[in-house]
């Protein structure tokens, strides 16, 4: 099969890569990158597991064309951390606040988080929700995830 050349930034740092043409996001950074933090859920866009920011916005990584990253920044759970690895605030008010139980929707429910307050640094309860709504948990129950993201706006 013949492979392409993609060229992006990942985490910050640019990133040529050779993959093949139908490789997804999610199975370029798990399984080609090793950045294992985004998770593979439903592999159908619906639970949020796979959330990543594309130019700052939130996608499921499972159904997104890897190629479709051309040219573009795309950050993981893991570019979240700062280059001394100290958490981003966000990650510190879903601790806080208890937002984390099997973790396995965090890293996509933080970036989802992330993309909505960088739209709207002072988001309503309403807002949130509409923020996280393609974020499934089945731990929290979402009362501490809406909390962690109202901690995290300075509210």
């Amino acid at each position: 099969m013949d492979k392409r050349t993609l060229s992006f930034i990942l985490n910050g740092d640019p990133m040529e890569v050779e993959i093949e043409p139908h490789l997804t996001l999610l199975q370029l950074l798990r399984d080609r990158l090793e950045l294992t933090g985004t998770k593979e859920g439903c592999g159908m866009g619906e639970c949020g597991a796979c959330t990543v920011l594309l130019d700052g916005k939130a996608i499921n990584s499972c159904i997104f064309p890897a190629l479709e990253a051309e040219g573009k920044n795309v950050v993981t759970i893991e570019g979240l951390t700062d280059v001394h690895g100290n958490l981003h605030p966000i990650q510190k008010a879903f601790i806080e606040k208890g937002a984390i139980q099997c973790g396995f929707c965090t890293p996509g429910m933080v970036l989802s988080a992330k993309a909505l307050l960088e739209e709207s640094p002072k988001p309503t309860e309403e807002e949130i929700r509409n923020g996280i709504a393609g974020n499934l948990c089945r731990c929290t129950g979402y009362i501490q995830i809406i909390q962690a993201v109202k901690a995290a706006s300075g509210q």
